[in-house]
């Protein structure tokens, strides 16, 4: 069985209202044989992210940039995940990869840095974008949550054998 691994730091009621639709999603009826495993960012444990065939990240957007708690959980796992880095120690151009991820970012102003952040660490990584980016802004409306249903269910569904 495929593992989804659904990776979050949900601190607002809008982040929490966006991570329950994606979960709901990657758990829809229609979704077989994939096991949903959802962690606070600050709580993966390594083995759980080494053995994840897909990931789901999702994030507030904190002056510009990703949660602490996001960039924690890549502080501590990204070699062990199979990070690439550059000479000078940053993240390097990865070679690509097959597990599925998609990312979900909300923020009162901006999210365009957050989700620059959490692009260029997972660029890094064998892993491959396989949604768009769904970037909410504000208030969380009805097609917001839709959105992000259909996130986690598109991801969840590439894991299907």
């Amino acid at each position: 069985m495929a593992t989804l691994l659904i990776v979050h730091h949900s601190p607002t009621a809008a982040t929490t209202a966006l991570t329950e639709a994606v979960v709901a999603g990657a758990s829809d009826d229609a979704i077989d044989g994939v096991e949903v495993v959802v962690r606070p960012a600050l709580e993966v444990s390594l083995d759980e992210a080494r053995e994840a065939d897909g990931f789901l990240l999702g994030s507030s957007a904190n002056f510009g940039y990703m949660s602490g708690a996001l960039k924690h959980f890549f502080d501590s796992s990204f070699l062990e995940l199979g990070g690439a880095l550059s000479d000078d120690g940053s993240a390097g151009g990865g070679s690509g990869g097959r597990k599925p991820y998609g990312l979900w970012v909300h923020g009162r102003y901006d999210t365009t840095g957050a989700v620059r952040s959490v692009q260029s660490i997972v660029r890094a990584l064998p892993w491959a974008q396989s949604a768009p980016v769904l970037e909410v802004m504000g208030d969380v409306e009805q097609s917001d949550l839709d959105a992000a249903y259909e996130l986690g269910g598109t991801v969840a569904a590439l894991l299907m054998g």
